[in-house]
Formats: C-alpha cells, sequence, structure tokens
C-alpha cells in the first residue's frame, strides 16, 4: 500500500474535469485503486477546495467536496503541530510559497510515500518525511506489466 498525497490542483483538475488535465487525474486515481493505493489530502485540501463553490454559492459541489472527504476514499491528513513544525523548517529552508508548504509539511508530518503535484517549483523539492515528489507524468505508479 502507498499513500498518495494529492496537491490541491489535482483535486480541482479531477473534480471540476477540466480539459487538459482532468482526464489524467482520473487516470491516476484509476490506476491507485488498481495497486490498492490511499489517496491523501489535508484539512488544508478541504480548506483551498471550499472556496471557489463560496464564492460562486455552488452548494452542491460544496458538498459533493465534503461528502468525499468525509468517506473511506481519502485519508485526511491534519495540519497538527508535528505539521507545524516541518512547515517551520521548509519555510526557512525551501522556496515555496506559504501553502505549498503547508501541504509538504503535512505530507511529510504522515510519512506519504509520493507527494503528487502540477507544480514545477514544488517537484524539485526534497522533504524528509515524503519519498518521492513528483508530477501528474510520474512513471512511480505504473505497474511492471504495463
Amino acid at each position: 500500500m502507498t499513500r498518495i498525497y494529492w496537491d490541491t490542483m489535482l483535486f480541482i483538475y479531477w473534480l471540476e474535469d477540466t480539459p487538459v488535465f482532468g482526464e489524467q487525474v482520473a487516470s491516476v486515481y484509476e490506476s491507485m485503486l488498481a495497486r490498492g493505493d490511499v489517496l491523501c489530502g489535508s484539512t488544508f485540501t478541504i480548506a483551498e477546495l471550499l472556496v471557489a463553490p463560496r464564492k460562486l454559492g455552488d452548494e452542491s459541489l460544496e458538498k459533493r467536496i465534503l461528502q468525499f472527504f468525509d468517506s473511506k476514499d481519502i485519508e485526511v491528513l491534519p495540519f497538527d503541530i508535528a505539521a507545524a513544525r516541518q512547515f517551520a523548517r521548509i519555510r526557512a529552508e525551501a522556496k515555496v510559497s506559504p501553502a505549498d508548504a503547508i501541504h509538504l509539511a503535512c505530507a511529510s508530518a504522515a510519512g506519504v510515500d509520493l507527494f503528487l503535484t502540477n507544480d514545477a517549483k514544488v517537484r524539485k523539492q526534497f522533504v524528509p518525511g515524503i519519498r518521492f515528489i513528483d508530477g501528474l507524468d510520474t512513471t512511480v505508479l505504473i505497474r511492471p506489466s504495463e
């Protein structure tokens, strides 16, 4: 079982089925399911995802997001004291935004195996506690028989 943390943009591409990346993220998710991987996000991911539905007054989308994050289909990681300590280290050592540092800190504190992002700057980071940081074009999820 591999624990894979998705950066917020991946959820946006997937939930909104964006033309360029929505299908690619759906394919990654299907591959994860076939491998028995665990999808991870954080409480901060939920907060970021709820902004657009609130701005648009889209209660249906807000409800879908909350239902998904309250399901067994995702492990929601907290921004707790351990993550706060990681956040401070990441912000002091890396040149990433506070939001990216929160995501990396939550993933690091939880010891995830893979952090997936579509942000080239984040992909270049090395963060103790995260085995791999990669993008949507990752080959890590491809099974040997594929």
